[in-house]
């Protein structure tokens, strides 16, 4: 594909976050779609970023993953499903952001082939809706672990609604089990 590929762009309520739709051809054999093209991703969000890191995880049904961001190296993330489904959060962390305190959750999954911007500056987090997902993300910066925060998935000032079943509780690592609240967590 060449670069006059166009991505579909949705503002979100966070300022600067973005969900992208790359353009899906298919026909009886399947689908082709162009996951990223630096010249469309740049006109997208009106920046441009040079990604440095691609991670790959999997998943089972009700992990949640996050709500993790780096106080230093802060990365910009770009975010899809492979495979699956998952309820994609971002907090807006920034005190000088229009939108600083308010959270933002959109389903993203193989299907929808939705992608979702997230700049730095921001909490990021994910819970798997379907028996399995594999979720994919580029990053603006590397992984700095003596840098990273962890914003409680269930802070009441922030009152994410997860959608979460009835009497099922989220599985979580330790790490994100000790997530700090709205008032202790570092800000930008």
């Amino acid at each position: 594909m060449s670069s006059s590929t166009k991505l579909q762009v949705t503002k979100t309520v966070i300022d600067g976050v973005f969900i992208l739709e790359p353009t899906v051809f298919g026909d009886e054999r399947g689908w082709f779609a162009e996951s990223f093209n630096a010249q469309d991703f740049a006109s997208a969000i009106e920046q441009d970023y040079e990604f440095v890191q691609d991670n790959h995880s999997f998943s089972r049904q009700w992990t949640l993953r996050g709500l993790h961001y780096q106080m230093e190296k802060t990365q910009g993330k770009l975010v899809h499903v492979v495979a699956g489904s998952v309820f994609d959060v971002v907090v807006d962390i920034r005190t000088q952001s229009p939108t600083y305190g308010k959270w933002c959750g959109v389903e993203l999954s193989a299907e929808n082939h939705q992608q979702m911007w997230i700049p730095p500056g921001l909490a990021h987090g994910f819970l798997v809706l379907t028996p399995t997902a594999e979720f994919l993300y580029k990053t603006t910066d590397y992984y700095h672990p003596t840098s990273e925060a962890c914003l409680a998935w269930n802070d009441p000032t922030v009152a994410i609604k997860w959608p979460l079943p009835d009497g099922i509780s989220p599985n979580m690592n330790t790490k994100d089990l000790l997530g700090l609240s709205w008032d202790q967590a570092p800000k930008f």
